[in-house]
Parts: C-alpha cells; structure tokens; sequence
C-alpha cells in the first residue's frame, strides 16, 4: 500500500509502535454483566497509564474520572476556537482470550501466512487485505489471545497525534479535545461519558478497520427477548397435561427467516439473529438482537416475530408468551446528514494524502452513534486493525501512524 510522507513522518518522529506495544500487554477486558463501572477495574490500569503519557507529553488537563474516563485538552495555537474530540476506547473484547497478550512483530512481511501458536494461521487467501501490506511490519498476538488493535491501535493513534502537534507547532490547530473510554465491547462506552468535559463541537471514532474506512451510517440496533412459559407435570403422567417451554422455544427458533440472518445477509439487508437460549421445562428465554439500516424493517422484524408468537398459542392455548423489545442504538446518519462537514474534514484530509474514503455503512455499531444522538456528531474512522474479535487479529503498524496522519490533517482542515 503506497503511504505519503506524513505517515513516515509520524513513525520516525513518535513514539507510536512502542506505545501501542505497550497498551496491548495491558489487560483492560471488559465484564459482561458487571455491577462495578467501568465493568473491570483493571481498565483505569491503562487509564493511569494514558494520564501520566499525555501528562508527559505535556498536556497538563489531563485526568481520568472515577468511571474510568480519560480527557484531555490541547489548546488552540491560533486563536481558532473550533473543537474536535478524538475518541477511541481501552476495552478489548470478550470473544477470546484477553489476558497475556504477547504481541509478535513481523518485520518487512513477505506475503505468506502468518504461522502463529496453537495451530493458528492468518492466510492471506482468507484475509485478503495482507496482499496489500508487503514490506510493512505486521503485529499479530502468539496466536493464544486477540491482539486487542480493536481499539487501542485507535488509543495509539490519538496519543501519536498529540505527540506529532506537540512536536510541531507550526501546524495550527483548533482546540483539540481527547477522550478513551471504558466498556465499549459490552455496548456500555458512552454511559457515563462527560460531555462538559469532552467539551466539542463534534468529534470522531478512532474504531474502524482497515484504510481508509469511513463510517457516518451504522444499523439501527434493538433486542428481543421473548419468554416462553409452560406446564411442568411428571413426564410418566404429562400426555395432554405438560406444555414444554423448551420444545416451543426450540420451534420459536426454528420458525425465524432463514434468509433474514447474518450469515445469509449483507450490504444494507436487514437481520434477525438468536444470541441466546436458556431455561427448563417450565420457562425458557430466546434472546434475539435486530439490525436493520431503516426504521421500517425494525417494525417489520418484531412483526416477524409477533406473528410466529400468535402461530405457536394457537397451536398451544395454554402457553403464555411475553416478548420485550427494546432499543439498543440508532443510525448515526439521521444526526449526521444535517452535519455533513464534519464528514467533508474527514473526506479532505484522505485525499489530501493521496487516497479516496472507503465509506461504509457499519452492520453494528460504534460510540459514535450514541455520541450523535447525545448532540455530538461523531462519525468513525479507521485505526487499521483485520480480523477483530480473534486470535487471527493483526495490524500494520504503517496502518496505525496512517490513521494519525488522517487526524492531524483533519486538525488542519478545521482551522482551514
């Protein structure tokens, strides 16, 4: 992939492949149903560590809140009194193993498969986006952990542009605002979030994947839990007596459009998808998530759902069946299209470093989209990572410092 100068620029001058090699070792998993916030104390671990770094750098109002928050100012130098935030999170996911991570460097990679610990590879046939990273320093974990450049490849990215302004005051800047967040992976980023102390006019995610993704639209996002209860009876004496809740959850299941799931969808086509099943004889739960870029089809998708509830009590009268829908996030683009120039900074800034946005619009979503409807516009942008969620994830250290250059020229495309 052909890099412009402000990319080696940012390697050479910042202390960006240390950093991010640090920030991965850091375990910042987060917790599913955790009663503490952030849901892992040991993400304030990498939230001290990013106070002290900025500090360090030289950028005295930095602090982490009690929930884990990092902010951060860099002053205007120009009197412009525009401010843009930069926002990445500290959390990893959930998926696999967070702990340990041991980051392996793959210096001046030569196009083969990336042979890892425990029978892992990383084929270039299946991740194809390695063909266009020859030569470059690919970081993989030892195979027996993610990497976690989802998101601190974003972290690492914000950190070096503040270290390259900092470096070079004769680019002028607005006011800059910094945040890192905690608990992202379990759809908790922006709970707590301070938005008097992010104190923007807009902002943007640093959580996207490869260059040069663009995102301004992500699914509208609820979920769906229906309850399923039924009769228990001992089974030597159940004929016409016993309703099994687990029999009709199971035919719940099986009744949901084979065609309006992830794997037989893409692009813009909306989705139903079981993430869960639990219960016994008496009561059983489905937990359902549904995705879909247009309001309509998230109506469409309950009715689905409504109507294979009324099929199962007809065939059954004595089962009782509760469903509960509720919204998890929206599409950002309903905010965004009335804030376009916050896009158009993005936009300039990639072509200004010889390339064209690869805009997408995102089948999950970011803390952006909640940041938007919170009143702060906040599209996402790549940070460089492949394969998120997996042992198979890597990174292109090159991809990380492009990610910063993307940043600092949108700080120069404010002021202009």
């Amino acid at each position: 992939m052909k890099r412009d100068q402000l990319t080696a620029t940012i390697l050479k001058e910042t202390n960006l492949k240390n950093r991010f090699l640090d920030y991965v070792q850091v375990d910042t998993q987060s917790v599913e149903g955790s009663e503490t916030f952030p849901s892992s104390l040991k993400e304030k671990v990498l939230g001290a560590k990013l106070v002290d770094e900025l500090k360090s750098l030289g950028i005295t109002d930095a602090e982490m809140d009690e929930n884990g928050y990092v902010y951060a100012k860099l002053a205007s130098n120009c009197g412009n009194k525009k401010r843009v935030a930069f926002i990445a999170h500290m959390d990893v996911a959930l998926d696999c193993a967070g702990e340990g991570v041991k980051p392996v460097l793959h210096e001046n990679y030569d196009g083969s498969a990336i042979k890892l610990n425990a029978g892992i590879v990383i084929d270039p046939e299946d991740s194809t986006e390695l063909k266009q990273c020859i030569g470059d320093t690919i970081i993989t974990s030892d195979g027996t952990t993610l990497l976690g450049a989802d998101d601190k490849a974003g972290v690492a990215a914000i950190m070096s542009m503040a270290e390259y302004l900092l470096k070079h005051p004769e680019i002028k800047r607005p006011e800059i605002r910094i945040c890192f967040t905690p608990d992202e992976e379990i759809g908790c980023g922006v709970d707590r979030i301070n938005l008097e102390k992010v104190d923007a006019d807009f902002a943007y995610t640093l959580d996207g994947g490869f260059p040069y993704e663009v995102n301004y639209e992500n699914f509208n996002a609820f979920s769906a839990k229906v309850t399923f209860k039924g009769i228990s009876i001992h089974p030597g004496y159940a004929k016409d007596k016993m309703v099994n809740a687990i029999r009709y959850a199971g035919k719940f299941v099986d009744l949901l459009p084979k065609t309006m799931s992830p794997e037989r969808t893409c692009g813009r086509e909306p989705f139903i998808h079981p993430v869960g099943i639990e219960g016994n004889l008496e009561e059983a739960k489905v937990s359902m998530i549904l995705r879909s870029f247009v309001p309509e089809d998230i109506t469409r998708e309950e009715n689905i759902i409504l109507n294979i509830i009324e099929l199962l009590k007809s065939e059954e009268p004595r089962l009782q069946v509760t469903p509960v829908f509720k919204e998890s996030y929206l599409n950002m683009y309903e905010v965004m299209k009335d804030h376009m120039e916050v896009y158009t900074y993005v936009e300039k800034a990639i072509e200004e470093l010889g390339a064209k946005p690869d805009v997408e619009p995102i089948r999950g979503g970011t803390d952006g989209a909640r940041l938007s409807f919170m009143g702060l516009p906040c599209p996402n942008i790549f940070a460089g990572g492949v394969n998120f969620h997996s042992q198979k994830e890597w990174v292109a250290l090159e991809n990380i410092a492009l990610a910063s250059a993307v940043t600092v020229k949108i700080v120069e495309n404010v002021v202009k």
